[in-house]
C-alpha cells in the first residue's frame, strides 16, 4: 500500500485492521514508522501539495484531521506547502467563473463555491472585491 502513495498511520491501521490482531498491527505500524516508511508528516505534505491548488486551508485541515493526522503536523504542512491562500482562491475562482459577479445572487453563488472549497470569508471577500474593480 505504501508503494502506491503515502498513508497516515490511522488510515493504514484502518485498512489493515481486518488482516491482523491489534497487537500485531501496532507492532507493524511502529516498525514502519521507525524504518521511515510511514510518516504522518510526509503524508500531510504530500496531501497538501496535491490538493492545495483546488482547496483552501480549512478544507485541507478538515480532510487531514479525518485521516487521523495530528493538529501540529497539519499546521506545519499547511504552513510549508500552502502558499498564498488569496492567490490560490483567485485561481480557483478564475478557472470556474472568470467573470465578475453581475448581481447579488451571482456574488452569493460565487462566494458559496469558494466557501465550499475551504477558503475563509476574508479571502473570499478579497477575491470577489478585486474582480469587481
Amino acid at each position: 500500500m505504501l508503494a502506491r502513495r503515502e498513508h497516515s498511520r490511522a488510515e493504514l491501521a484502518r485498512k489493515l485492521a481486518d488482516n491482523a490482531t491489534p497487537e500485531d498491527l501496532q507492532a507493524v505500524l511502529d516498525h514502519l514508522e521507525q524504518s521511515g516508511l510511514l510518516s504522518d508528516a510526509r503524508f500531510a505534505e504530500s496531501f497538501v501539495a496535491s490538493r492545495a491548488v483546488r482547496f483552501g486551508s480549512a478544507k485541507l485541515r478538515h480532510s487531514l484531521r479525518a485521516r487521523g493526522v495530528a493538529d501540529e503536523v497539519i499546521a506545519a504542512a499547511l504552513f510549508a506547502g500552502a502558499g498564498s491562500e488569496t492567490a490560490r482562491a483567485r485561481e480557483v475562482w478564475r478557472r470556474k467563473f472568470g467573470v465578475s459577479p453581475m448581481d447579488r445572487s451571482d456574488y452569493a453563488r460565487q462566494a458559496r463555491f469558494l466557501q465550499q472549497r475551504g477558503f475563509s470569508a476574508e479571502v473570499i471577500r478579497k477575491v470577489l472585491k478585486d474582480t469587481e474593480e
